[in-house]
């Protein structure tokens, strides 16, 4: 698909925010991912910081801005937020277990929907918790497809491997065993946005004596297909 609009300078811009939407850029990954000239992207960069569309971490990296929340909430309603409703629910009923859909901020990853298993034990994460990256199959599929540079800082400390991250990859989905919380199993697959970026992870989670030591094996294809609906609701919201 041709995304050119004509207008060069608002192109380039749109290409700077694309490439933010996997989290926290420098420099150097920006002209990196556009292809633009150093020069250029710095420019940009630092005009859309200006606008409040692009912002700064701590760590000097640019990151998408808050101006960017104010639109998308004016606008009406958050797209991914608005589908995972139904999904969250049909995921939930098909396995018996909590669901969840999680969005990385920064060193976080937060979860901004889910469906909670009505009776019995369970694994409860309400909306709005912040829960590491660095551990869990949700985490593991936020980072599995991030470029080379993020993959490496992401795995520093994690409780996964570089070698767990390539079998989500070729999988197209992920499980973990007591990573994050003892005695708990999860499984997880990715939602990619209209780019085809992976920007969320969709998941279940549940004592491990009924998801088993090998979730995946058990609910792997239900969870997949949960991530796929959600990357076609995503799909048809940016055509």
């Amino acid at each position: 698909m041709d995304t050119a609009s004509g207008v060069g300078v608002i192109d380039k811009a749109a290409m700077v925010l694309d490439a933010l939407e996997a989290g926290p850029t420098t420099l150097a990954q920006l002209v990196s991912a556009t292809g633009l000239a150093r020069p250029t992207v710095h420019r940009l960069a630092l005009a859309l910081v200006h606008h409040r569309l692009v912002g700064r971490d701590i760590q000097g990296r640019f990151v998408l801005g808050g101006r960017l929340v104010e639109l998308a909430s004016a606008a009406g309603e958050d797209r991914l937020i608005a589908s995972a409703g139904p999904v969250l629910l049909a995921l939930r009923d098909a396995t018996g277990e909590s669901s969840q859909v999680f969005r990385r901020q920064g060193e976080w990853r937060v979860c901004v929907a889910s469906a909670e298993r009505p009776i019995g034990l369970r694994d409860t994460i309400p909306v709005g918790t912040q829960l590491s990256m660095k551990a869990g199959s949700a985490a593991q599929c936020l980072l599995a497809w991030e470029d080379h540079d993020r993959l490496l800082e992401g795995l520093h400390n994690a409780r996964f491997t570089p070698t767990v991250l390539a079998g989500v990859r070729r999988r197209g989905w992920a499980q973990s065993l007591g990573e994050r919380e003892p005695g708990v199993a999860s499984v997880s697959a990715p939602v990619r946005g209209p780019s085809g970026r992976v920007i969320a992870a969709v998941s279940i989670s549940g004592p491990i004596e009924r998801l088993t030591r090998q979730p995946g094996r058990v609910h792997a294809e239900v969870v997949a297909k949960a991530g796929a609906q959600l990357t076609e609701a995503l799909r048809k919201s940016g055509e």
